[in-house]
């Protein structure tokens, strides 16, 4: 048996065909090259179309298809809310997939969702009933697990912890993706370290000979360099990952988090210290409960995380 794990991106998507027992048959990445819309879906399709004639040829048809999507899954009707895809408001990803395959049980996710349910699967998290993927990267999101089940909220929104409250006063900067995000997700060390370039005017470092290229990996390749700003960027930044991770301690008592995404990454060097700080501020009893730790899948836990949905849809289609 096989299915395949598709991780749909803001620019690109994943395609696995997976084994029941988790080995990758064979793996497709395209670009959506600006795609908009209808014309996204139609990318997938074609791509799905593919995916599914390359699992023929290899003798291991597919069986189910499971998506992980960036943004928000509204399960009782299957449409999508993916912000950096234009046109995807409302969009009805899954009757269109359905549509165009009938024959093959599909379902979708969030990302943040698939990110927890692939480590549950083949990663750092198997076996743990209470865990949780902190994604670190453009933006900021969590997939909780709570008592073996994925925890959704009443609209589907649970996770969006970009939006974590980690200091005051609140400033209207934040409205668009949240305080925490606003300052340490990938987009947030470039805006943190232009701001302290901005109230630094002694400094003349690795990041002041330009400016307008200031990004993560360039505050990250200074930081290696012991650059002066870069360590106070970091500095801030692994404070404000600490208080997340202490507030999700304090919580969700987990026996795991998981701290992924594209910045863990450069920055899984410094998940002990990060742990030092959540000790500051988390729950003592919870906190001497659970492992902080990187993720075992890299940026492949979403397509995982997919492939257990479509297992999971194959087994309940077994169970019916």
């Amino acid at each position: 048996m096989a299915v395949l794990g598709i991780d749909l991106g803001g620019t690109k998507a994943a395609f696995f065909i997976f084994s029941a027992e988790g080995v990758v048959l064979h793996r497709d990445r395209i670009l959506l090259r600006g795609a908009k819309s209808n014309a996204v879906a139609e990318l997938i399709v074609r791509q799905i179309s593919a995916s599914l004639g390359t699992a023929e040829r290899i003798g291991q048809p597919v069986e189910a298809i499971g998506i992980s999507v960036p943004g928000i899954v509204y399960h009782d009707t299957g449409a999508v809310w993916a912000p950096n895809i234009p046109g995807w408001d409302n969009y009805p990803l899954l009757q269109e997939i359905k549509t165009k395959f009938p024959h093959i049980p599909a379902t979708i996710d969030n990302d943040r969702a698939c990110y927890i349910l692939g480590e549950c699967w083949q990663g750092n998290t198997r076996g743990c009933r209470n865990a949780i993927y902190l994604s670190v990267g453009t933006g900021i999101g969590a997939g909780i697990l709570a008592e073996g089940n994925i925890l959704r909220g009443a609209g589907d929104v649970a996770g969006a912890i970009g939006w974590m409250a980690l200091a005051s006063p609140y400033r209207e900067a934040y409205a668009a993706c949240g305080f925490f995000e606003h300052y340490a997700s990938g987009d947030g060390i470039a805006r943190l370290a232009a701001h302290l370039l901005k109230k630094t005017p002694g400094y003349y470092g690795e990041l002041s000979a330009d400016p307008s290229s200031i990004n993560s990996y360039t505050v990250f390749a200074a930081f290696e360099n012991k650059d002066l700003l870069a360590l106070e960027v970091m500095d801030r930044c692994l404070e404000y990952w600490g208080m997340a991770v202490a507030n999700l301690v304090s919580l969700f008592n987990p026996e795991k988090i998981i701290l992924g995404g594209g910045i863990f990454g450069p920055a899984v060097s410094l998940i002990p210290d990060i742990k030092k700080e959540a000790a500051k501020w988390a729950q003592p009893i919870a906190a001497g409960q659970y492992v902080l730790e990187g993720s075992a899948l890299d940026r492949d836990a979403g397509v995982y995380g997919a492939a257990c949905l479509a297992l999971r849809a194959v087994r309940e289609a077994d169970d019916r």
